[in-house]
Parts: C-alpha cells; sequence; structure tokens
C-alpha cells in the first residue's frame, strides 16, 4: 500500500480497489441468492468466505487509515459503503443459512448428504441445539407423557417415520437463469428437454436442476 496515503493518487484507489475483487463480490452475491431461493441447504463455499472474511478485514484496515491521513471525507465515505457492501452480503449469506440450520436441525443431522454440506462452526452449532433442545423437552414436557410418546422425533413409537422432523418442501418451483452458455434440462412430466440459453430465466421444480445449482443453474 502507497505510503503518502493522503494525495487521493490512482495507484492508491487501484491498492484499495483489489481488496474487495468485483469477481468475489459476485461470487458472494450469487452465493446468497442461491441459498435464499432453495429450499434445502446448499454446500457451504468456504473458500469464497475465507477469502471475504480476509477481505472485508484489509479494507477496515484500509478506511481507517484513509480517515487518520485527513483525506477527503467524500472519499473515505465511498470506501466506507464498498465496505458496508461487503459486510451486507457475507452476514446475509451466513444469516440465511442459519435459519435453515434452525428451521430443519434434525432432518440436516440425520442426512449425511446435507450434513457434508456444512461447515465445522455449524456442525457444532446443530449439534449443539439439537442437544439443549432434547434435553429442555426432555425435562418439562416428555417426561411427563406415556412411555410410548417420549420422542421428540415421532409422534409414537409405532411411527415409522420422524413425522415431526420438519422437511424442506424439495416438490416446489423455483425460478433458475442459465449460467453457461447452454444447459439442457429433463423434466419428469415432458419427453422433450427444457433447453436454455444462457442467462435465459425459466420456472422449474427445484428436483430438476438441485445438482446443477452453482455450476451451470443460479436461482433468481
Amino acid at each position: 500500500m502507497a505510503e503518502d496515503i493522503g494525495d487521493g493518487s490512482t495507484a492508491e484507489m487501484d491498492d484499495y480497489e483489489t481488496l474487495m475483487s468485483t469477481t468475489d463480490a459476485e461470487l458472494l452475491k450469487t452465493a446468497w441468492r442461491n441459498e435464499k431461493a432453495a429450499p434445502e441447504i446448499l454446500q457451504f463455499q468456504a473458500q469464497l468466505v475465507k477469502r471475504a472474511k480476509e477481505q472485508i478485514q484489509l479494507m477496515e484496515e484500509t478506511v481507517e487509515e484513509y480517515e487518520e491521513s485527513g483525506m477527503d471525507p467524500l472519499t473515505v465515505s465511498l470506501y466506507q459503503m464498498d465496505l458496508d457492501r461487503a459486510h451486507f452480503l457475507l452476514r446475509s449469506y451466513l444469516r440465511v443459512r442459519l435459519q435453515k440450520l434452525e428451521k430443519y436441525m434434525f432432518y440436516i443431522w440425520k442426512n449425511e448428504s446435507l450434513w457434508s454440506r456444512l461447515s465445522d462452526p455449524e456442525k457444532m452449532f446443530v449439534q449443539r441445539c439439537i442437544d439443549d433442545m432434547e434435553k429442555h423437552l426432555q425435562e418439562t414436557v416428555l417426561s411427563k407423557l406415556p412411555d410410548n410418546y417420549q420422542s421428540v422425533r415421532r409422534q409414537s413409537v409405532i411411527s415409522e417415520e420422524d413425522d415431526m422432523v420438519p422437511e424442506p418442501q424439495l416438490d416446489t418451483f423455483i425460478a433458475c437463469k442459465a449460467r453457461n452458455r447452454f444447459v439442457s434440462l429433463r423434466l419428469a412430466d415432458s419427453e422433450r428437454p427444457l433447453e436454455m440459453e444462457r442467462h435465459d430465466v425459466s420456472f422449474v421444480l427445484y428436483k430438476v436442476i438441485e445438482d446443477k445449482i452453482g455450476a451451470d443453474i443460479d436461482l433468481v
């Protein structure tokens, strides 16, 4: 970073711009939109989140240096707006995942595929929530019920499945956009595939595109 940061030179601005690349900002925005629109939890974007945190820290240090150097307040405010945008995207991405973890914790915990999509801190959070909830319900409610009705996940011991565990609705239509030049989707109720050009938007069942999200398809 340039030593004379008070003159607002083009070189200094270029140094700042590299701290949060447009590519990573757009990738984080896309990850947030995909996560928000998908009914089930998606793969945690570990490397992207790591880069975003590192870049945000550098941006915070840069803004602080500019403020202390006496740089024009308007210029500093523009840099602060960019920093705020990065904070918003990262927090929104993590928040929407947290909401899914809280709502579907038991379903995710028993599903190996979904469990593998979580970060280590997320796994710890889910396990702790389950333990605390089971302990609380056992002490306050379940221990007072007949033996056949003391399950947290099943209405009774005769239930064959965990019928009290909320599950994401995968049989739902969702808006998606083709990321690549051409995408062909096989629809269950049609003999002909749905062909999408780049940036085409269609409404399809989530199950049709769930394995293509982030690679060929983005949600909108």
